[in-house]
């Protein structure tokens, strides 16, 4: 993916500056921090016990790599390629003393602190791009847990964390003005506690939980129908999830080799006949998104509003 998408939001036309956030097509990746999982480590308490069990053999943990790797980029490269909105499942170590969090998907990840400083770094680079951390699945933690990770959140970003406010407000220049860039949704009841977190109603993500690609489209288009028209963002999950007989069938192969390669097209051609707008879609994810032209291909999205506005000013 071509850096020429880092930037992408600071060089977006002056008309869609104004535009709320909600109302613009953003890319985000899915399971996004999956690029690296730690092979060595225990399984994750996100698994079910049989899984736990079995992983105590060797290969089953290799296997398990295969399949909840669902990114090949770092964050890094995530933002440079022009992903703005990230899917985070944090966890602590059972069994480890303190309260560290690491990001997990079957195996546990990076220290959630190494991502937000990542994050932060590509942000003092890019003062005009603006992410969305959505931070959604939470395991093994208790308050004392969530209370780090939200102190760990603040320190990282400080004042560019946007304090929650009525969704139609957030506009690019609204953020630029104020020099918020981060936007922290937290689907935990102690999201009340902080100002800067958003609740996770404001950021419904349906997810349609199946391995065939006709089901996946015909789920994201009645989602999009049925979409909040006001007062949240919106995720359109362009995933497919492997069953656990989808596992069985094809182990060593993995989740990029059985799901993703064969159904990609298919799927960047529905996100190509999508418009943005209160009526269309705002955010989409899709696993490996390096693998086509992802992001690009969202970010053109936002071209259509142009568009729309041209023929309204003539008409």
């Amino acid at each position: 993916m071509a850096d020429a998408n880092a930037d992408w939001m600071g060089s977006l036309p002056a008309a869609l500056r104004s535009y709320p956030l909600s109302n613009l097509a953003i890319p985000g990746s899915h399971d996004s921090f999956s690029y690296w999982v730690d092979e060595k480590s225990p399984v994750g308490p996100d698994q079910a016990t049989a899984i736990k069990r079995l992983a105590k053999i060797s290969l089953v943990k290799k296997i398990m790599k295969k399949w909840s790797v669902t990114q090949n980029l770092t964050f890094k490269e995530q933002l440079e390629g022009g992903i703005r909105y990230f899917d985070l499942r944090v966890s602590s170590k059972p069994g480890e003393i303190g309260q560290e969090i690491y990001f997990i998907h079957g195996l546990f990840g990076i220290k959630v602190w190494d991502g937000l400083m990542e994050i932060n770094t590509f942000l003092e680079q890019h003062p005009k791009e603006v992410i969305f951390l959505d931070f959604n699945h939470f395991y093994a933690m208790d308050d004392s847990h969530h209370f780090f990770l939200i102190n760990r959140i603040r320190s990282a970003f400080g004042s560019k964390l946007c304090c929650v406010e009525c969704v139609e407000y957030v506009t690019l220049q609204y953020m630029w003005e104020k020099k918020h860039q981060v936007l922290i949704f937290y689907h935990y009841p102690l999201y009340r506690e902080f100002p800067f977190l958003w609740p996770g109603n404001k950021m419904p993500a349906p997810w349609a939980n199946t391995t065939n690609v006709h089901k996946l489209l015909q789920f994201l288009e009645t989602t999009l129908e049925e979409r909040s028209r006001y007062g949240t963002f919106h995720v359109s999950q362009a995933i497919l999830t492997p069953r656990v007989k989808t596992i069985a069938r094809h182990l060593i192969r993995g989740l990029k080799n059985t799901l993703v390669h064969r159904n990609l097209p298919m799927i960047l051609n529905w996100v190509k006949a999508q418009k943005p707008g209160v009526m269309g879609v705002n955010i989409i994810t899709s696993d490996f998104v390096e693998l086509v032209d992802f992001a690009a291909t969202v970010i053109a999205l936002n071209d259509l509003l142009l568009e729309e506005d041209d023929s309204s000013s003539k008409s």
